[in-house]
């Protein structure tokens, strides 16, 4: 990349951010900034948890950072085997006949040691810089030979750079707390300090999510009960032992219509029963096609999508390890949790107390419900509802654009950011699960980790190219 000495900044370093990051160092000779407003590098809301019982909700053998590698994360969790008086890593990894899961915890010092690794290189101490601090904006900038960015941080530094790559995963709610009663982030780590024993915490949503609230007030002593609400009280299903199954050769119609492949996959889930296998690996064989599915629908099919099948497609795609299914079932049948369907009507709070009223699903009068606390773990954030600083300012200058569905950002298929007249912003990229609503598929470790790859080709191919280059 000579005479273009600037630096590709990479916002957001949590898993999407830092393998984005990793990669952009392998291929590009440029400088990187990697800039993460939280304290934990390389972990980002999911694993920055530190609860033995909060496991990844994808085996291990499917977890490596690097597709090329695939054993990568595997091989890593064996190094800890040899090294002495590690047993706290032991206690975090659960070898099943469904496959081996461990810990999120682990696997965000797993992300950290691949960051601590490069920085030990030289190529990474000289080219690989980490900003510990939020990105507020990015102002274009005319630098003679193509279009850059001010970069601006919250402490008030600036820098200068070629490029920026949008990889904040999931944004937090702009919503206030709710003087305490009410918590918007269901990430947090003090969701289970001062409870009172005798009045039960609610939980909107019956997701992954909710499992891991539940599972941390479980574990921290909290007797419950913890209710959760949600619109269908539908739980996510556990892993089994599965077997490779074909991935479906659909026909034009089933690509065109959801109610034709809904009706296609419960074909397939069936041959596949008859010959022993579980529709778990039914729905497995999905993933190479998924996101072009999803871009194949028209408009009005995805609403369909996710206006009604989207919480079953989440309960049957987005599993549980099997320890924890088998814990979430025993609270359930202990009544320490207990699931419940309806539409919320109102959610009123004062100080440490909540009232929850909600209609039952399927009709009757509403249901009322008192709690000391109510968790809204009702899924990712909308962009448009996040009121993040950066994606605002971006927003309001025409840099970017929200998707069709304002679930987050629109790209190109090449991740190129959409501006607000619909033509790429040169420079400027987005990945993970910012960019949902595009994509769809696109939120795992095995989605997001083929972007980063994506993206850090076209980067190079477009750096390798003087013409290009001065255009980015």
């Amino acid at each position: 990349m000579t005479g273009h000495p600037l630096p590709i900044a990479v916002i957001g370093a949590g898993f999407s951010g830092t393998i984005a990051a990793l990669h952009l160092l392998d291929r590009l000779p440029s400088r990187n900034l990697l800039c993460e407003r939280s304290s934990a590098f390389a972990r980002g809301a999911a694993y920055a948890t530190t609860s033995p019982v909060h496991l990844l909700n994808v085996r291990a053998a499917n977890m490596s950072a690097y597709p090329d590698r695939p054993t990568h994360f595997v091989d890593w969790l064996r190094s800890l085997g040899a090294q002495p008086n590690d047993h706290a890593a032991e206690r975090r990894i659960h070898d099943t006949t469904a496959g081996t899961f461990v810990s999120r915890d682990l696997y965000g010092r797993y992300l950290t040691s691949l960051v601590q690794d490069a920085l030990a290189e030289s190529r990474g101490a000289l080219r690989l810089r980490i900003v510990p601090d939020e990105v507020l904006d990015l102002e274009p900038m005319d630098r003679g030979l193509g279009q850059g960015y001010c970069l601006t941080l919250a402490g008030g530094r600036r820098h200068v750079v070629a490029g920026a790559v949008l990889a904040a995963g999931h944004l937090l709610s702009g919503e206030s707390s709710g003087g305490g009663a009410y918590v918007a982030n269901p990430w947090s780590a003090s969701l289970a300090d001062d409870l009172d024993p005798d009045r039960p915490v609610v939980v909107l949503g019956a997701g992954l999510s909710m499992v891991d609230i539940a599972m941390q007030l479980w574990a921290s002593g909290f007797p419950g009960p913890v209710i959760a609400l949600s619109r269908r009280g539908l739980l996510p299903q556990g892993h089994v032992l599965t077997a490779p199954w074909p991935t479906p050769a659909l026909r034009e119609a089933e690509r065109r219509s959801l109610t034709r492949l809904l009706r296609r996959l419960r074909a397939e889930a069936a041959e596949a029963q008859a010959e022993g296998v579980a529709w778990q690996s039914v729905v497995d064989s999905l993933r190479p096609i998924a996101a072009r599915v999803w871009r194949h629908w028209p408009e009005a099919e995805q609403r369909r999508f996710l206006r009604h099948a989207r919480p079953w497609w989440d309960a049957h795609r987005n599993r549980m390890a099997p320890p924890i299914a088998q814990q979430i079932a025993g609270l359930v049948r202990q009544g320490y949790l207990q699931v419940r369907a309806g539409h919320i009507l109102d959610i009123k709070t004062s100080g440490r107390q909540a009232r929850i009223s909600y209609r039952p699903r399927g009709g009757g009068e509403p249901v009322s419900l008192a709690a000391q606390k109510v968790i809204d773990a009702r899924g990712a954030t909308p962009v448009a509802d996040a009121q993040d600083p950066l994606v605002t300012r971006l927003l309001k200058r025409g840099l970017v654009r929200l998707d069709r569905h304002r679930l987050g950002l629109d790209v190109a298929p090449d991740l190129r950011a959409l501006g607000a007249s619909g033509a790429p912003t040169p420079g400027l990229w987005a990945l993970g699960p910012l960019v949902r609503g595009v994509f769809w598929e696109c939120t795992a470790v095995p989605d997001i980790r083929l972007q980063t790859i994506q993206l850090a080709e076209r980067l190079k191919e477009t750096f390798d190219d003087p013409v290009l280059a001065r255009a980015c």
